[in-house]
């Protein structure tokens, strides 16, 4: 009977969520997940500023970090594409593709929808006995769907649908096997206010969004469940003209999966319960800022920090935006804290376009 080698699945499984130095310190306490591809930011804006973005200005990727950003974008429709080359220092043929689209309804409401699409590359399945059985090309994909309404002023809601669909054996299991699937649904929440002084114009926002709701996924019938990454993002950003050509942007988010980590809890009820330590090690910090001149140029960084304990994952990030009349480009960059990092050399692409003109309704007010 075929079976897939354990050390497979778990190199696919683990190698998406962890640096190398975060899988080889014996004290490290991380949460495991299936599908960790949903964990990683897919576009070049928010990639250019420390993968921050749950409360910047809405974008055409807004649906990654916070749906509910889509109800105060200025445009009535709008469409971009994504390509991530991913751990391209260990292998050449792994990508992350993302499209995003939305629409605007009415002043009140918009629709949004997405695909993200990971490619495993090629692999070589093997028997029990270490034998060649075939290759294949494992994938992963996700499916959105998600509704934003402007409830007051300031202040909106956005809610996501999500199938996700992983086929990482690609028929090479045992007679159990099969590829995995499951739902999941965001809640998502914006707010923002302006104000003028000096004639310079000043905004506050704020964002949080609780992502990947759902339910368990299995690749053996149903008989052992994974928990998809249940993700709470909380995040304040700062945008201020300097004059009438220049503008920055500050912005920070938390992160928190809302997975259990089974040697955080069994530490727990040997100390008798859950530290504020153990609490804190879990939060994953982002930050960076963005600078535009004229509205039409960009120069972004950022820095993401992980526990040591939990992942380890230290990287600045650098990025650059061109935007045109109808379309934009977006380049960012990682730039490991550890030598020999497999997201050393990373390179996100996104190009966005507005498509209002073919809405009919012209930009929000």
């Amino acid at each position: 009977m075929k079976r897939i080698k354990s050390v497979v699945v778990v190199s696919i499984l683990v190698i998406f969520v962890l640096d190398a130095s975060g899988q080889n310190d014996p004290k490290s306490k991380f949460v495991s997940t299936a599908v960790p591809f949903l964990t990683i930011a897919p576009n070049s804006r928010a990639g250019g500023m420390g993968d921050a973005g749950v409360a910047t200005s809405p974008d055409m990727t807004s649906q990654y970090w916070n749906p509910a950003k889509y109800a105060f974008i200025d445009g009535t429709m709008g469409a971009s594409v994504s390509f991530t080359p991913w751990l391209k220092e260990l292998v050449s043929d792994i990508n992350l593709g993302y499209l995003t689209y939305y629409y605007r309804l009415d002043k009140m409401q918009t629709f949004s929808a997405s695909l993200t699409y990971f490619s495993l590359g090629n692999m070589t399945y093997t028997d029990e006995s270490g034998m060649v059985s075939g290759s294949g090309h494992p994938n992963e994909y996700s499916i959105d769907v998600a509704y934003a309404r402007v409830l007051s002023d300031h202040f909106s809601g956005g809610v996501a649908f999500r199938y996700i669909h992983s086929d990482i054996l690609n028929g090479y299991g045992d007679a159990q096997s099969m590829p995995g699937n499951a739902f999941a649904s965001d809640i998502a929440f914006y707010y923002k206010t302006s104000w003028k002084k000096r004639r310079k114009e000043s905004e506050l926002s704020a964002g949080v969004n609780v992502s990947n709701i759902g339910s368990k996924i299995s690749y053996d019938s149903g008989n052992t469940k994974q928990s998809i990454p249940t993700n709470l993002r909380l995040g304040v950003a700062y945008r201020m003209e300097l004059d009438e050509y220049n503008e920055l942007t500050i912005t920070s988010d938390l992160n928190r999966l809302l997975v259990a980590s089974t040697q955080l809890n069994d530490t727990a009820q040997n100390n008798g319960g859950v530290s504020f330590e153990d609490e804190l090690m879990k939060v994953r910090i982002s930050g960076g800022v963005e600078y535009w001149y004229d509205k039409q140029f960009a120069i972004r960084a950022g820095y993401h920090h992980e526990s040591a304990e939990v992942g380890n994952r230290k990287y600045a990030t650098a990025g650059i935006g061109l935007k045109f009349n109808i379309f934009n480009i977006d380049v960012s960059y990682i730039i490991p804290m550890q030598a020999n990092n497999p997201l050393a050399n990373t390179i996100r692409f996104t190009l966005g376009f507005d498509l209002s003109e073919f809405g009919g309704k012209g930009k929000r007010r």
